[in-house]
């Protein structure tokens, strides 16, 4: 009886501490898919539910998966070589090319943290608070997190920030929805040749994989001091991310194909789903759908800010670390800063062209990552950097496949994008 009392009594230690392991080990990767629910990534969710109902519901599980085997090997390598995913595209394709790659990525950054602070202003304005005061407090904010914090301050903020995605599930749950009709519509793929839909379709892929993701996971994972014993609980933690961040992406396009497309009304924002919301699915439902899109704008415009700044220090070696202060590390600070400032204040600018800017950062993103995708593949298999962390034969065969597949979306919307 004893011998059991002690084997239960391993066993409970045991997975105690490994669970405890995990949580202290998680981070980079639940942050980094879920700040991809940024405001860009809320609208296009939003349309695609209120335009085209459950029909494209159903590729979020494809889209999961792809996110799941990108994101893992961005972990592999992070936590094996120690080094950011730039710094490792230096080192094996040379300064030109890295230095080309970093204007690219600098200016579909920018792009994309204006519609975060574009995303501040609108969920704000539902809440009746001007954008002159809501853009500057949110920039303050973010810049002062980051600032005068350490990554163990940063990391736990932004854990609680995806906390907060909860609220678009809760307000799925209110409206009472038919789920065996939404089952069915998850696991039946239905794509038609029409042109808005099939944009659409690829408009959801290329908001959940984005080129910025990639190196901040690795730039953070390298940050947090994880080393190659810790790989199995990164992809984890990379796992679970991906999973979380899809969840509630489905919960957006099933809220708004329940309400809004059932009901023949078209939106243009998230901002306009939030407030077409209120006479169908309550007012608390709407608020919740507003306070979501305040939280997620919040959140991405201190990751996008932040990737860009880990990015281009890693690519011309200097220090990169939210562990240092403003004095150690100029560069680094100081991108941060005019990435947060330039985007918030670009915003306050009467008549800016809005919706070019997000045209124009989404064209450059689906430019940028096929390269990047490309690198990465080449990088996880030189020996010289992985070891025995390379991509096996049949890891190889479903990586290129998936990136072959995300390249030909890239191209197609690239071109589609251009010719409209």
């Amino acid at each position: 009886m004893e011998k059991i009392k002690f084997f239960w009594k391993k066993i409970l230690q045991t997975g105690l501490w490994k669970l405890g392991l995990f949580f202290a080990l998680i981070g980079p990767g639940i942050i980094t898919s879920n700040v991809d629910n940024d405001a860009g990534g809320i609208t296009t969710y939003s349309l695609a539910g209120a335009h085209y109902g459950l029909s494209l519901i159903w590729i979020l599980i494809p889209v999961t998966v792809a996110l799941i085997i990108i994101q893992e090997m961005c972990a592999r390598m992070g936590v094996v070589s120690g080094k950011g995913l730039s710094d490792l595209i230096r080192e094996r394709f040379g300064a030109k090319i890295t230095f080309y790659l970093m204007i690219i990525l600098l200016f579909a950054n920018l792009g994309n943290t204006l519609c975060e602070f574009a995303g501040i202003a609108a969920s704000m304005e539902i809440f009746g608070v001007s954008k002159y005061i809501s853009v500057p407090a949110g920039a303050v904010f973010v810049w002062w997190l980051v600032v005068k914090g350490n990554y163990k301050s940063v990391e736990k903020v932004f854990l609680v920030a995806c906390v907060f995605y909860l609220s678009y599930i809760v307000s799925g749950f209110m409206i009472h929805p038919d789920w065996s009709a939404i089952s069915k519509a998850a696991i039946t793929p239905s794509l038609n040749f029409d042109a808005g839909m099939l944009t659409m379709a690829i408009g959801i892929i290329g908001t959940t994989i984005a080129p910025w993701m990639q190196f901040y996971l690795q730039s953070s994972i390298v940050d947090k001091g994880l080393k190659a014993e810790s790989y199995k609980y990164s992809r984890m933690d990379v796992i679970f991310g991906s999973i979380t961040v899809n969840v509630v992406a489905f919960f957006i396009i099933m809220l708004c194909a329940v309400t809004l497309f059932q009901n023949g009304l078209k939106i243009e924002t998230a901002k306009d789903a939030a407030l077409a919301l209120a006479p169908l699915a309550g007012s608390y439902a709407s608020m919740l759908f507003a306070f979501g899109l305040l939280n997620a704008s919040l959140f991405a415009a201190s990751i996008l800010p932040l990737s860009t700044a880990y990015t281009i220090c890693e690519a011309f070696g200097w220090e990169s670390s939210l562990n240092t202060k403003f004095v150690e590390a100029p560069q680094f600070y100081g991108l941060y800063s005019l990435m947060i400032f330039l985007g918030a204040g670009i915003i306050l600018l009467p008549g800016v062209p809005l919706i070019s800017i997000m045209f124009y950062s989404q064209v450059i993103n689906g430019i940028l990552l096929p390269f990047v995708l490309i690198f990465m593949l080449l990088l996880i298999n030189d020996k010289r950097i992985m070891g025995d962390f390379v991509n096996g034969r049949l890891m190889n065969v479903v990586s290129w496949v998936t990136v072959m597949i995300l390249i030909g979306l890239s191209v197609v919307m690239v071109v589609s994008a251009i010719w409209e």
